[in-house]
């Protein structure tokens, strides 16, 4: 998959990419999908043992069939350090090889990352759906940032994620009984969009079916080189 050209480099301080993160959070574009998904991209990245690597995996999901009809792994050496809310300057790299692997373009990316649930606003999701400029969505396991009410407990049902008066995400129940995910925007998706996309991804797990796969994908790969 063609990418378009780079909007920034990768080497940089911690505080030289704090400051990139807060212009580029500005250029994250909050639009309606123009499409119907069809063809969903699962992405994740895992570091090796020895945190020197980085390993990113895309994988394709037919939404109508419920197949995967591609997936692409890339190896990366991690250039940056590890610093609280810089990890997408870490995984990106990565990530941006593995889906110019890629040779079906999906109509959404599916990221196990926060997007605009991020304290720079500026998470994996809208980082990298930024330099892919792609519809792209974050879902992550776990909160970063935000403060929320536990969302009813059957599926579908959820909750404002808010930080700083401002409404970043939403914690989504996935299935009945579960604990929820944190759903926000990464780029060129709205809220409802990502919610619903999430939700159309759910087969019998927690997490949306591609974003799963491909964080299985990288778990087996990243002690395998």
């Amino acid at each position: 998959m063609k990418l378009p050209p780079a909007i920034h480099r990768w080497s940089m301080s911690p505080k030289a990419a704090v400051r990139l993160q807060e212009r580029l959070a500005g250029r994250v574009r909050i639009e309606a999908l123009r499409r119907k998904v069809r063809w969903v991209a699962g992405v994740d990245a895992a570091f090796s043992p020895d945190g020197q690597r980085c390993v990113a995996g895309v994988v394709i999901y037919d939404l109508r069939t419920h197949a995967v009809i591609e997936q692409q792994l890339a190896w990366r050496p991690v250039r940056f350090p590890y610093v609280p809310g810089l990890l997408s300057f870490r995984e990106a790299p990565a990530v941006l090889a593995a889906v110019r692997r890629i040779r079906i373009e999906p109509d959404v990316f599916l990221f196990d990352a926060q997007g605009l649930a991020h304290p720079r606003r500026l998470g994996l999701a809208s980082h990298a759906g930024l330099l892919i400029d792609r519809p792209a969505v974050g879902c992550a396991k776990s909160l970063l940032c935000g403060r929320f009410e536990e969302p009813p407990s059957e599926a579908g049902r959820y909750s404002p994620l808010v930080h700083r008066d401002e409404t970043i995400g939403a914690v989504l129940r996935t299935r009945d009984g579960v604990h929820p995910v944190f759903v926000s925007v990464g780029h060129r998706v709205t809220l409802a969009d990502a919610i619903r996309i999430v939700m159309q991804c759910v087969t019998r797990f927690r997490l949306p079916e591609p974003a799963r796969l491909a964080h299985q994908l990288v778990t087996r790969h990243r002690l395998a080189k």
